[in-house]
């Protein structure tokens, strides 16, 4: 194997197999011949009937070249300039830089959530070298069968093999999920514990009718516990527990039992605040209940009938084909709902999808393509730490700022970049430890598919944005909600309705908090135009004038962008005040106005270009939808 080029290391087949395999279709890897990887790729490469004639060597885009050469350098700068100590504004946020690895440059460090995950990196990669060996050892400790083989054949795994695999992997992560939680939440593992043991006998207990109603109230339920009471202190509980009995009944001294309790709270392992990330787990408690609700009355064929090789389904198959009802058990529950690798951010994987690749090794994890991943990773990292270094746009907006000291193009610049930071304070945790997932034998779906600034419609933007999170909505919430239909004006506002309820759970379920429910809102009030749009100026209308209508849908995609700037400013940056002082700045005289003009001739410029990346994609087979 030799080194990736920069080429390889950026192909989306790297990034993921999903992105040029359709889901429909059985993965085909290398190993199935020794021309696999090339058949595979001309495959892929047969042009999309919907691609036009590339437009990369065209005096139009010889223009938007000029404009990029010119501006992109510019911004970088500007952000810069903001962020040196010689700005009389740099005393104001000092105190949130730390002294950096960079000879001469302090890091930001105003991030909490990514300071900690910063922190605790090298602690992460020696668990991601560490938790593999460990599975070495447990598989020649536990020993599978051999495959059957024959002279003529390959060995193949049997189904008593596929399901001797199960069984090792998942025992495995069973026993290692126990020593997880008790090094992670220390003596707080006991309420993860009880949450999942409620949960599974909802799902195992109650008549079948009532599943999804109590699935659904039990979880948000526990989201809205777990924020109100922070935690279930123990200390809280033992106070509790003192107030509602008598002192004589607990002991002779009834602060005993409340220190005792603050002593369990001061053991709460590595990370005692266990429900700030339970909220990843929350999905895959939803997951197993309602996958193994919908077995119940599966009335498909399996593999086997349906003429599918098990070892090689495709990843749709992998997701809707319920597990054996036999699968369906406690230990297979608690493995999958606290699998170390996606345990503390996802990304997000299905029951059903969990158990088909214990069974049968993904043919998708390759040696060479997981150096790639890992190489693209640690390019991210690089990058997000030179950001960081250079330009402070996460500590002034931290510093509680006087917007109104900043020029219009510094205003939107800071919150140009402040979007940038939390698009990378989430790529990079999500890469790591999908990365871990595949070192593991486990092919999870890559959570982002294109960086922030390569999106100019708001519904696109979702399916690209935590993808993961994004399937898992559609599979469980927006299908069984009715999905949406814009043919027609009374089904279009179902339609809306629909997508309310949707970023209504999507809201709380990240913090419970009104700008998020703000977000939310407006994410789906900023859809709308969108919506309206596409019903009113259809694509088949301009068919004859493709030029035109490529005009017209960027002038759309440039208020797109500005809309979805705005709704995640409020919801993860400055929130509404913030954004109202920002937009102050930006509009307060004519100057502002005629930057505003400037920045959207330069996202003008932007969307054409992101226009034909899409197009450079259908020209090779490949179809993202996003």
């Amino acid at each position: 194997m030799g080194l990736p080029s920069l080429k390889d290391i950026y192909s989306l087949d790297t990034l993921d197999t999903r992105f040029t395999t359709p889901s429909s279709v059985p993965y085909k890897p290398a190993a199935d011949g020794p021309d696999g990887r090339g058949k595979r790729e001309a495959e892929a490469a047969k042009p999309d009937k919907r691609a036009q004639p590339s437009k990369w060597n065209t005096p139009e885009f010889y223009l938007y070249y000029v404009v990029f050469l010119l501006v992109v350098p510019r911004m970088f700068w500007v952000a810069y300039e903001v962020s040196r100590p010689s700005d009389p504004r740099y005393p104001k946020y000092k105190h949130l830089l730390s002294p950096g690895w960079i000879p001469g440059r302090q890091i930001d460090v105003s991030d909490d959530q990514y300071h900690t995950f910063r922190s605790n990196l090298p602690y992460m990669a020696l668990l991601l070298v560490l938790h593999p060996l460990l599975r070495r050892v447990w598989n020649s400790v536990f020993p599978l069968p051999p495959p059957a083989a024959s002279p003529t054949k390959p060995a193949r795994p049997t189904p008593e093999h596929a399901d001797a695999r199960l069984d090792q992997r998942a025992s495995f992560d069973y026993a290692f999920a126990f020593l997880f939680l008790a090094v992670l939440h220390g003596f707080s593992a006991l309420k993860v514990l009880l949450i999942l043991c409620v949960n599974y006998a909802i799902a195992t207990k109650l008549p079948r009718p009532y599943v999804p109603w109590a699935t659904w109230v039990f979880n948000i339920g526990t989201l809205f516990a777990n924020e109100l009471a922070e935690g279930y202190r123990f200390r809280d509980l033992a106070a509790w527990l003192s107030s509602a009995s008598p002192a004589a009944d607990l002991a002779s001294d009834p602060g005993a039992l409340v220190r005792f309790g603050a002593w369990l709270d001061r053991h709460g392992g590595l990370m005692h605040r266990w429900e700030i990330l339970f909220n990843i787990t929350i999905l895959r408690l939803i997951s197993f209940n309602l996958d193994y609700y919908w077995s119940l009355e599966w009335r498909g064929s399996s593999p086997v009938e349906k003429q599918l090789d098990p070892a090689h389904l495709s990843e749709r198959d992998r997701v809707k084909i319920p597990a054996p009802p036999a699968d369906f058990h406690f230990r297979n529950y608690v493995a999958y709902a606290v699998y170390a690798p996606l345990y503390l951010t996802g990304p997000i994987l299905t029951f059903n999808d969990y158990i088909a690749q214990l069974r049968y090794r993904p043919a998708s994890i390759e040696t060479d393509r997981t150096v790639r991943y890992a190489v693209r990773f640690a390019l991210v990292l690089l990058a997000m730490e030179v950001i960081l270094h250079y330009d402070y746009v996460g500590a002034i907006g931290k510093a509680g700022p006087d917007w109104a000291s900043y020029t219009p193009a510094q205003l939107a610049l800071l919150s140009y970049f402040n979007l940038h930071l939390i698009w990378l304070k989430l790529l990079i945790p999500w890469r790591l430890f999908r990365l871990w997932a595949l070192v593991d034998g486990v092919d999870p779906p890559e959570n982002m598919i294109r960086c922030v600034s390569n999106n100019y419609s708001a519904v696109l933007f979702w399916r690209a944005w935590h993808r993961s999170y994004n399937r898992w909505l559609i599979r469980y919430l927006y299908v069984p909600l009715g999905g949406s239909d814009f043919g027609s004006w009374r089904r279009a506002a179902r339609s809306v309705a629909t997508y309310l309820l949707v970023f209504t759970f999507v809201a709380l379920w990240h913090d419970i908090q009104l700008r998020l429910l703000v977000w939310g809102w407006l994410v789906v009030l900023f859809m709308v135009p969108e919506f309206a749009a596409r019903f009113l100026f259809p694509a088949r209308r301009w068919e004859g004038r493709p030029t035109a209508y490529r005009m017209l849908c960027c002038v759309g995609a440039v208020a797109n962008i500005l809309l979805m700037m705005t709704a995640n400013l409020v919801g993860f940056a400055v929130g509404l005040d913030g954004l109202q002082s920002i937009l102050r700045g930006i509009l307060r005289d004519f100057s502002g106005f005629l930057f505003l003009l400037g920045a959207c001739s330069a996202l003008f410029v932007g969307v054409q270009v992101m226009f034909e990346i899409r197009q450079a994609e259908l020209r090779k087979g490949i179809s993202l939808k996003c």
